[in-house]
């Protein structure tokens, strides 16, 4: 069956009446336009064109040829619980019929290849935070749930309870698109949740990472709250992370997990998964600028402890055992665990740049060291600091030039370049804003 027949094809067997065809900017804004069924076969065929620079942070400017969407049929998704006759489809933007080195998932599918070439299919959970707010009377963000207010809400049955019809509509939808939601709690932060799907192929995860970010906005502004993934929306409560488990098989069978006369640490680990580990270690100062990519970022990772008495975010870039506190937390022999990233992270260039990290590793047959240790650095203060510690790395900036293929860089630019730019810019727009905290420290100290 061609792509185009599939797509008309799935669209009818699930009375799709529209498609929104929808791909993510550098910075994971989601983007779309919405088809008509009428059109899907010129969809299939021929994609649907934006202008790039209207898009965001895409690496065109006004002058530069559309961007044409081309649709992924394998990531068709349809959302009557959004919209009755609703889909989404993934896709791949090109330019002048070359998949275009800017786009993301173009980033993300090229690591994936380059992890095929050394041997490997790499397969991806994810853990999505993300609190749900309202404004009050004063215009103050405060949680939705105004009864949410205990000093430590984390796993609270009532708090999940009263936020019921919310979280098992979402847990609903997953399970209609096949995702293997098993799981739905209320997180340390007041107003904080977590509902947890099953983990799969690494292009797979980070469709339905978007797809999930997208279902939560819409569902809950039905019900009149925020849904944020802002990584630190409030100073005393726990920030929201993008967890990252990650595992590697090679040809359907799982690398991660040693023999016995194999385990050098005692963790159940292959030589190849503590390389793997030992890669992302060695490259987690540049990686925290993906991975953590902005200025509030680094309010989450710098946080010493919060209400509840912990942060759950990692200070330093060390490794262990079943041990959250860590930067990578090995729960078993299956997989690891990433901790270093947040909610505002773009899953793509998440996956992707932790991939190049960890093949690297085995590439240089890196060690880890003890359990327990890392490799002495502290991690960036600051998202300026993450983006000197980017710039610095080839092999993190690799990754997102992973995508140039026969592009030429001389004359479209380096994807990571550009990355970085946009990033320094962001600090340095917040760095020149004035605020509450300098009035009340300034105003009338001298």
């Amino acid at each position: 069956m061609t792509q185009r027949s599939e797509l008309a094809a799935l669209a009818e067997q699930t009375g799709t009446r529209f498609i929104l065809a929808l791909f993510v900017d550098l910075h994971g804004k989601p983007c779309a336009k919405l088809v008509p069924v009428e059109a899907v076969d010129e969809l299939a065929a021929d994609g649907v064109g934006f202008a790039g620079y209207a898009v965001g942070a895409m690496g065109q400017e006004p002058k530069d040829p559309d961007l044409m969407v081309i649709p992924d049929p394998a990531s068709f998704a349809p959302i009557p619980f959004v919209k009755e006759g609703l889909a989404i489809v993934h896709c791949d933007p090109y330019v002048e019929g070359r998949p275009w080195p800017y786009a993301p998932r173009n980033i993300l599918k090229a690591m994936v290849q380059r992890s095929a070439d050394a041997g490997f299919e790499p397969w991806v959970g994810a853990e999505v935070e993300y609190f749900l707010l309202k404004r009050n009377a004063s215009g103050e963000l405060v949680p939705a749930d105004d009864q949410d207010v205990a000093a430590q809400p984390c796993y609270d049955a009532r708090g999940v309870t009263r936020m019921y019809d919310h979280l098992t509509a979402i847990s609903s939808a997953m399970n209609q698109l096949g995702w293997g939601n098993y799981a739905n709690d209320h997180e340390d932060g007041s107003g904080q949740f977590e509902q947890n799907f099953k983990y799969a192929e690494a292009l797979t995860t980070c469709d339905r990472v978007i797809t999930l970010r997208y279902l939560l906005n819409v569902m809950a502004a039905e019900r009149g709250m925020i849904a944020t993934f802002m990584p630190k929306p409030f100073a005393h409560k726990t920030g929201s992370g993008l967890h990252l488990h990650v595992s590697l098989t090679s040809g359907g069978a799982p690398v991660f997990p040693a023999d016995e006369a194999e385990d050098a640490k005692g963790l159940g680990l292959s030589g190849t998964a503590y390389s793997f580990l030992a890669g992302i270690l060695e490259h987690a100062c540049a990686l925290q600028a993906v991975i953590a990519p902005t200025v509030n970022s680094y309010k989450r990772t710098g946080a010493v402890a919060t209400a509840s008495g912990a942060s759950w975010a990692p200070r330093t870039p060390t490794w262990g055992g079943n041990d959250r506190t860590h930067y990578i937390r090995v729960p078993d022999d299956q997989r690891l665990e990433l901790r270093g990233g947040d909610g505002s992270a773009n899953p793509y260039l998440a996956v992707a740049a932790a991939l190049a990290a960890g093949l690297d590793g085995v590439k240089r047959s890196l060690d880890p060291g003890a359990v327990g240790s890392g490799p002495g650095a502290s991690l960036p203060l600051t998202l300026v600091h993450a983006v000197d510690a980017f710039d610095a790395d080839p092999v993190i900036t690799g990754a997102l030039d992973a995508a140039l293929g026969s592009w030429d860089a001389t004359d479209i630019g380096s994807v990571a370049a550009y990355f970085g730019r946009l990033k320094r810019e962001e600090f340095f727009t917040w760095h020149s804003d004035v605020g509450s905290w300098e009035h009340d420290r300034y105003l009338t100290a001298f």
